[in-house]
């Protein structure tokens, strides 16, 4: 393990956003002995002033991605010398800004901590898991120095094929129950009809003809020559076929009408064993399932709100998610908490990640729990946290990336190990990246709304 970085000469940044990671920035280089200039929504004049000192590097760091792309428009139209550090969600607006402005460093922080995540949800001895090309890397912490390595996922057996086999036609909201509940009694109607009039005589072909006229309640075609205990059993099932018939329509009605989040056949069914549970299909949730979609990892997602605008990139990638609470134990049951591999409490609230931990601790204690923090401080504190399972502070993660390439090192990527942030640096290792407190940062400069 390679030791902190020697503090660099002192130099002047400019740190553009009100956000924790923001702050955490501006902390850090304060800390380092570093100038900065921190700016929460300025205008053009007040950038221009600022960039006017002559600063070693400017840091975008915003939540919106359209005011993070103005800035840092604006910025490069300034100075084409100096080195721009933005944070961007959208990969396509990313790519682009990236064409257009080559100076500019693009990034976001659901890319930069997903390995992170994936890693502890794979497996409790790795602190990063990224497939990168054709194939994965893992970073190994059961060592005494984190070591990269390749990783190969595991064979699937014929018990987990089993599973995915069994999986499928398994109803998981309301509508999708009802329609499986009227397709099942129709095709019981239709399979004991037929059955019936195969036992009384009937030739195949004549007998499921008859059959589905009785399903279809128009009556068998040769009703005067049945016994009149078939009229009278042909007649309920007429009956009852009405209702069946009415719930099976009400049933795809809703799959059509509906956001249709999961699937009943292929690969968006809910897996049943071996699989991670990621609540909250933010930026982080979605970057994270994408993540173990990648690793050959099964996953399935818990949204509350099924029309939230990342569920519908979630569909598109063939990832299942299940609308509901990810604290309520009755969720957490019929996403067979007990036999997945691990779940991700990965939402924006901390305090709502706790809850979804507990939660899954008492549903089922002996599964892996892995929380994001990083919003409150006391919180994110991951000693206070570490019997809830395995802590990603995403604000230091990020922060540290951020830090390293406004002191132009290199960064590659960026892992949590022992309670502190390792940069990867090429031809170094990973070297410890210490970090400031966001309450060091006490001099936002206060200007009117753009």
């Amino acid at each position: 393990m390679n030791e902190a970085p020697a503090l660099d000469a002192p130099r002047s940044f400019v740190v553009i956003g009100e956000t924790n990671l923001a702050r955490r920035v501006c902390a850090s280089l304060r800390d380092g002995g570093h100038a900065v200039r921190h700016l929460t929504q300025p205008r053009d004049e007040d950038l221009r002033a600022a960039m006017s000192t002559g600063p070693a590097g400017i840091a975008v760091l915003l939540h919106e991605d359209a005011a993070a792309l103005r800035y840092a428009l604006v910025a490069a139209h300034m100075t084409t010398r100096i080195p721009i550090i933005v944070t961007i969600f959208d990969r396509t607006m990313a790519d682009e800004l990236l064409r257009l402005l080559p100076q500019c460093d693009v990034t976001s922080p659901a890319d930069l901590v997903a390995p992170a995540l994936a890693g502890p949800c794979v497996d409790a001895t790795v602190a990063a898991l990224q497939h990168i090309g054709p194939q994965a890397r893992a970073v190994r912490t059961a060592v005494s120095d984190p070591c990269a390595e390749l990783w190969k996922p595991e064979r699937i057996g014929w018990r987990a094929r089993l599973d995915r086999l069994t999986g499928q036609l398994r109803p998981h909201d309301a509508g999708t129950r009802i329609m499986l509940a009227g397709l099942a009694g129709l095709l019981t109607a239709l399979l004991g009809d037929w059955a019936w009039l195969l036992k009384l005589g009937h030739p195949p072909a004549e007998a499921l003809f008859d059959a589905v006229r009785v399903v279809t309640t128009v009556g068998p075609a040769t009703a005067p020559t049945h016994s009149a205990a078939y009229q009278m059993g042909s007649s309920t099932v007429m009956l009852s076929t009405i209702v069946f018939s009415a719930m099976f329509t009400a049933g795809v009605v809703d799959r059509m009408l509906g956001p249709r989040l999961v699937g009943l056949l292929g690969p968006r069914t809910v897996p049943r064993s071996g699989h991670v549970i990621v609540v909250g299909m933010g930026q982080v949730g979605l970057r994270l399932c994408g993540e173990l979609r990648r690793l050959g990892v099964p996953v399935v997602g818990v949204e509350r709100d099924p029309h939230a605008p990342n569920v519908r990139l979630a569909r598109s990638m063939g990832i299942p998610v299940v609308t509901g609470h990810g604290g309520d134990r009755a969720v957490l049951e019929r996403l067979y908490l007990k036999q997945a591999r691990a779940l991700a409490a990965v939402g924006s609230d901390d305090l709502e990640n706790i809850a979804v931990a507990i939660t899954a601790q008492g549903v089922s204690p002996g599964t892996r729990v892995v929380l994001r923090a990083g919003e409150h401080e006391a919180i994110a504190e991951t000693r206070s946290l570490l019997p809830l399972g395995t802590i990603r502070d995403v604000t230091s993660l990020a922060a540290a990336y951020v830090l390293a390439r406004l002191l132009e090192r290199p960064a590659a990527g960026v892992i949590a190990y022992q309670h502190g942030m390792f940069v990867e640096l090429p031809g170094e290792g990973f070297v410890a990246w210490p970090l400031a407190a966001r309450q060091g940062c006490s001099h936002i400069d206060v200007a009117v709304p753009v």
